[in-house]
C-alpha cells in the first residue's frame, strides 16, 4: 500500500486521508463524503477546486479545456484527477454543505440481471439483484458505475428505485445508442442470470429533504430514472410537498411509466405530471403538451423563486431548462442537475 496523506478541504472544515495510488475524489468517496463531480474522468470540470497549501501533486490524463495551464498555473485542481503526495489543502468551489457529509461510502457489488425489457423503442428497463453484498445504501437520485465486462471500461447509471435495502435489487432506465459500447451489449448479450460488478454509490441528484418548498423536475430520455426515484420516495414519505415533473419526449413512443406516474398523483396530492411532446406523429391520438419541454415550463411557470428544481436528461436541454428557470426567478444554488452524457462508442 502506498503512503497517505491528509487532504484538508475549506471552507467546510473536512480532513480525510488519501493514498498516494487513489485520486482525491475517490478517497473522498470511499469515505463518504459527497463532493461535487461529474464525468470523473477530468472533462467536465465539475470538481475544479483551489490548492490553498500544498505543491506535491500530479494529476491524471485530463482535458486542458476542463483545467486550462493557466489555471493550473494559478493552482487550480481538478479533484477527479489529482494525487497526493504531501500533507494538502484545498478550497472547494462547488459544494452543498447541507450534502456534504451525508454520502454512503461507495463500494463493489457483485449483481445478477433479473429482468432487461423495453420500456420504449429505444429505453431499457433494466433491473439488478444484489448477490454480494446484498445491500448498497444510496440516497434517491444517485447513480452507480456498471463495468463492462471483459473491459476496464464503465458506464454510469441512475436508480429509479429508492432502495436496495428490501428487495435486494437495483432498476434503470437506460437509453440504447446506435453502436454504444454498453447499448450493443445491453441490446445483444446481456441476459438474466448474468453477472455484473457494480461500484457506487455517486452523485449529489438527491432530494434536499427540511423545506417545504415547491419543486419543479425537468427531464427527457432516461433522464426519467433519478426523478422517478425521487418521485417514488416523496410518495413514501406521503410527502404533500407541491411537485411538478415536466417530461420531454419527441413522439408518443417515446413515453414510458406513464401508468406508474399517473398512480403517483394519486398518492402524492400535490403532484402534477405534464408530458410534452415536441414532434407528436399526426396519426397518433395526443391530447397533452405539444412543443420544447423547456417552452411548455414558461406556460405553465410565472415565479420559481422560492423552489427547488431538479433538471435531468441531455446535456443540451438540461442547458436549456437551466437557462429558463434562472429566468422564472430559481435560484442557481437551488437548481441541481444531472447532465446524461454519453461517450458515443
Amino acid at each position: 500500500m502506498d503512503a497517505k496523506h491528509v487532504v484538508r478541504f475549506e471552507p467546510v472544515g473536512i480532513e480525510i486521508e488519501v493514498d498516494e495510488s487513489q485520486t482525491v475524489l475517490r478517497a473522498a468517496f470511499e469515505q463518504g463524503i459527497m463532493l461535487m463531480h461529474g464525468c470523473k474522468e477530468g472533462q467536465c470540470a465539475a470538481c475544479k477546486s483551489f490548492v490553498l497549501e500544498g505543491e506535491d501533486i500530479e494529476l491524471d490524463k485530463y482535458s486542458t479545456f476542463a483545467l486550462p495551464d493557466f489555471e493550473k498555473d494559478e493552482g487550480f485542481t481538478l479533484l477527479c484527477r489529482a494525487h497526493v503526495f504531501e500533507d494538502v489543502t484545498i478550497e472547494l468551489l462547488n459544494y452543498d454543505e447541507e450534502m456534504i457529509r451525508s454520502g454512503h461510502p461507495i463500494q463493489t457489488v457483485v449483481a445478477e440481471v433479473v429482468s432487461n425489457e423495453p420500456v420504449t423503442h429505444d429505453m431499457r428497463h433494466l433491473i439488478l439483484k444484489l448477490v454480494e453484498p446484498q445491500e448498497i445504501p444510496f440516497w434517491p437520485g444517485q447513480y452507480i458505475d456498471i463495468m463492462i465486462p471483459g473491459t476496464d471500461a464503465t458506464r454510469s447509471f441512475s436508480m429509479a428505485n429508492t432502495s436496495s435495502k428490501e428487495s435486494g435489487q437495483l432498476e434503470f432506465v437506460i437509453k440504447v445508442y446506435p453502436d454504444g459500447r454498453f447499448s450493443h451489449f445491453l441490446d445483444t448479450t446481456l441476459a438474466v442470470g448474468d453477472r455484473l460488478d457494480v461500484v457506487g454509490p455517486y452523485g449529489v441528484f438527491t432530494l434536499r429533504d427540511g423545506r417545504d418548498s415547491d419543486l419543479v423536475f425537468v427531464g427527457g430520455g432516461a433522464g426519467m430514472a433519478p426523478i422517478l426515484s425521487v418521485l417514488r420516495s416523496l410518495a413514501e414519505k406521503g410527502s404533500t410537498r407541491k411537485a411538478t415533473y415536466y417530461y420531454g419526449a419527441r413522439r408518443r413512443r417515446d413515453l414510458c411509466f406513464e401508468k406508474e406516474l399517473a398512480a403517483l398523483e394519486v398518492s402524492l396530492p400535490n403532484f402534477r405530471f405534464v408530458p410534452a411532446l415536441s414532434e407528436p406523429d399526426p396519426d397518433e391520438p395526443w391530447d397533452g403538451e405539444v412543443g420544447l419541454i423547456t417552452d411548455v415550463v414558461k406556460r405553465h411557470e410565472t415565479d420559481l423563486t422560492e423552489a427547488d428544481s431538479y433538471v435531468c436528461g441531455p446535456p443540451p436541454m438540461v442547458e436549456a431548462a437551466m437557462e429558463v428557470l434562472t429566468a422564472l426567478g430559481a435560484p442557481e444554488k437551488r437548481i441541481y442537475y444531472d447532465k446524461f452524457t454519453t461517450t458515443g462508442i
